[in-house]
């Protein structure tokens, strides 16, 4: 492995180290910015590179004037309070070639020039984290290393050492402003610094990274002049801006980056160019529009090109479900591009928030809607392995306690679709602390009685108490129907990994805090599961995000829907529950987050034909709204509140919908052996496409005749008639 390498300390002492873990402080005046580079002659033809690279924080990386992408793969981390530096980082490989297409699924891309032996490198990192899902070991470093292949059979080795050349960029004062008039600093060496980054294989493909141009992205401004002007995308992307300047000196430009014109939270950059200034930026953006104010301090017209790079983590697969109703086609579509700009080197729950990995719910979701739509379980496996990580440095719980506990069903429905040998050993310590640690919360009552909060339930309010971080009174039922069900998943994933023991375990427990569950938070009268019982918080616990408990006893659907999803209450009783509740208009509230363990229910319980359509119905206004992206909520969550567009946790029904056409079961892990059973449910036809391992199976059915299956080789379906 290479040396990593960074400013000379004794040139630069105040540009050595970053805030930890946390996100870049806007407390903190300045930046810093520097470019590491070298240029290697050989004067042999060169065949091809194999490269590796890793950064502190973030890295752009070019190569004979190619961009080859923005990193490194991050290590992803807890929200807030996470104030500990992470044990490892990851490094990113490719391999670079002179001619051919870039396939960046394999991690190959194409790079000009190496035929006549030269290779100029230019590495320009960040130090300081910036957005929420950006973390640092704590001080700046750069680490490449890369063998070349020439034409002549013969190799040499490139990597960074005290060779290399190292100059600040005061241009990048903060990470939303440029300015190109401050003076060039000259470079100087590169100092190595230790390698305290720990660095390992990331086994994602490269993100694709392409230069995209809104409507009008193009702009003249006639001499010491200002003109304004409302750059649109077709769609919401997710990118960092690109702008290219042609004058004869100075132009400033402001840009504001927003998703629709009703964003009222978006964010702006300050830019002065001079000449043929280039500037990429380093901050990723939800945009569907740019509004620019450009001002002309030249003596002749100035042409500015204002576009971003789009960035998404590429996928071999590309399914699709298509029905009889337009307006649900609409719907999928939107869920569908949505997911694509969430699905970075780390899921997102939107490129305009960039939450980190510990947002497990909205990337449980994320990951069931790949599985009918881009197919490739490589993402969320990296990152329920990045979770055990974490779970491993927090022993064994997140910020949010029940999205620690949702991690346990998405590393078990994982592997069922990608197989992968290894993946539940790797998360095997990680599960048996998670476990624990939610055991001691257990009470005297069988249920859990003592979490450090009972966050996170659904983005409302109830009388004025926030369903993110609710009382013992509206959280207490949610998380132990969590718990059971991740004692369920357990119990499974311990099979697989035949440990018979553990086993044993998590199947009595999950029997006992059922009946616990069905005890003492179910009313006989009512016919409801309540929210949680009304007994006294302990006062040690009180404080932050767990408020003191309340006396009113709640019903909601919260509650009953995971109680029916997770088969706490079966059979007819089950499906008398979510009849109740889904025709009750009282229980209507709730966020498209939480839809999806409602549809889940509706599934469960063979209610899909009667509920799964007008459900659906509540995608439908605001897709029409917005069909550039999708909303974040049904329901304001405040009346001023405005949201955002790009926000995939609520794209259930590219999920929901596929599973109640195809009832799709999984007989054996890695999709080898799959059972379907088909039903239009009230639509005239509809094409599902679920992507496999071994290649995609399609299920098309309509009206009045059989449903037809085909397959890839290494698949077998049984088709189940009902």
């Amino acid at each position: 492995m290479a040396s990593w390498i960074w400013l000379d300390p004794e040139r630069y002492p105040t540009r050595q180290k970053s805030r930890f873990t946390g996100t870049w402080d806007n407390k903190v005046e300045g930046d810093t910015v520097v470019e590491l580079s070298r240029t290697f002659a050989s004067g042999k033809e060169i065949s091809k590179i194999e490269l590796i690279y890793s950064a502190d924080a973030l890295a752009q990386l070019w190569i004979n004037g190619r961009f080859l992408g923005t990193g490194p793969v991050m290590v992803g981390g807890d929200f807030l309070a996470n104030d500990r530096p992470r044990e490892n980082r990851y490094h990113t490989a490719m391999t670079l070639v002179q001619s051919g297409d870039d396939d960046y699924i394999c991690r190959v891309l194409t790079v000009p020039s190496l035929d006549v032996g030269e290779v100029k490198i230019l590495a320009r990192v960040r130090l300081n984290p910036v957005q929420i899902n950006e973390f640092s070991i704590g001080r700046g470093g750069f680490m490449l290393y890369a063998k070349v292949y020439f034409d002549d059979g013969s190799t040499e080795v490139i990597e960074t050492d005290g060779g290399w050349d190292a100059t600040l960029c005061p241009a990048y004062y903060t990470p939303a402003a440029y300015d190109g008039e401050q003076k060039k600093i000259p470079a100087g060496k590169a100092s190595v610094t230790p390698d305290v980054w720990n660095t390992t294989l990331s086994p994602l493909p490269l993100r694709v990274e392409h230069r995209l141009e809104p409507k009008g992205g193009k702009i003249t401004v006639g001499a010491h002049e200002t003109c304004e002007a409302l750059l649109e995308f077709d769609k919401i992307y997710a990118g960092y801006l690109s702008v290219k300047a042609s004058s004869c000196g100075t132009v400033k430009v402001d840009l504001s980056c927003m998703e629709t014109e009703e964003d009222t939270g978006g964010k702006s950059e300050q830019l002065t160019l001079v000449r043929e200034d280039e500037y990429l930026g380093t901050v990723m953006y939800s945009l569907g529009l740019i509004r620019a104010k450009i001002t002309n301090c030249t003596d002749s017209e100035a042409v500015l090109d204002i576009a971003i790079n789009e960035a998404y983590l590429p996928s071999s697969a590309d399914a699709a479900t298509v029905t009889s109703l337009p307006w649900l086609n609409q719907v999928l579509e939107v869920c569908k591009h949505t997911l694509k700009y969430c699905r970075q080197y780390i899921h997102l729950d939107s490129p305009k928030h960039c939450e980190p990995s510990a947002c497990t719910g909205d990337y449980f979701i994320e990951t069931m809607m790949t599985s009918y739509s881009f197919g490739d379980m490589t993402l969320a496996d990296f990152d329920v392995v990045r979770t055990a990580r974490l779970l491993e440095h927090n022993d064994g719980i997140m910020f949010h306690p029940t999205y620690s506990l949702i991690w346990v069903r998405m590393l078990l429905e994982i592997y069922k679709r990608c197989g992968r040998e290894g993946l539940l050993a790797d998360c095997k310590r990680a599960l048996g602390l998670l476990l624990d640690k939610f055991r001691s919360y257990i009470g005297e009552n069988g249920l859990i009685e003592t979490p450090p909060s009972f966050m996170f339930v659904d983005w409302i309010f109830i009388d004025g108490i926030s369903m993110h971080h609710p009382p013992k009174a509206l959280g207490q039922s949610v998380m132990n129907m969590f718990f059971y069900d991740a004692l369920r998943a357990a119990a499974e994933i311990y099979s697989y990994l035949g440990d018979g023991e553990q086993k044993s375990r998590c199947t009595a427990e999950a029997d006992a805090l059922r009946t616990s569950i069905n005890t003492l938070l179910f009313d006989h009268e009512r016919g409801l599961y309540f929210e949680g019982l009304n007994t006294a918080t302990p006062k040690e616990l009180i404080g932050g995000y767990m408020p003191e408990n309340t006396d009113k006893r709640y019903y909601r659907i919260n509650s009953n829907a995971l109680a029916a999803a997770f088969g706490v209450i079966e059979g007819d009783a089950a499906v008398c529950l979510m009849r109740r509740v889904l025709d009750d208009g009282a229980f209507d509230d709730y966020q498209p987050y939480f839809a999806h363990f409602v549809l889940q229910a509706v599934h469960r319980t063979g209610l899909d034909g009667e509920y799964l359509l007008p459900l659906l119905e509540k995608w439908r206004a605001p897709v029409e709204h917005c069909p550039k992206g999708l909303a974040e909520g049904f329901i304001p969550p405040e009346p001023t509140y405005i949201f955002d567009h790009s926000h995939a946790w609520g794209g259930t029904p590219l999920y929901s919908l596929p599973t109640a056409l195809t009832s799709l079961e999984i007989l054996e892990p890695g999709m080898g052996h799959i059972s379907l059973t088909p039903r239009l449910l009230g639509l005239d036809h509809a094409t599902v496409e679920i992507p496999t391992p071994h290649g995609i199976v399609t299920l098309e059915m309509k009206k009045g005749k059989a449903p037809t299956v085909t397959s890839p080789e290494g698949v077998t379906v049984d088709i189940i008639e009902k």
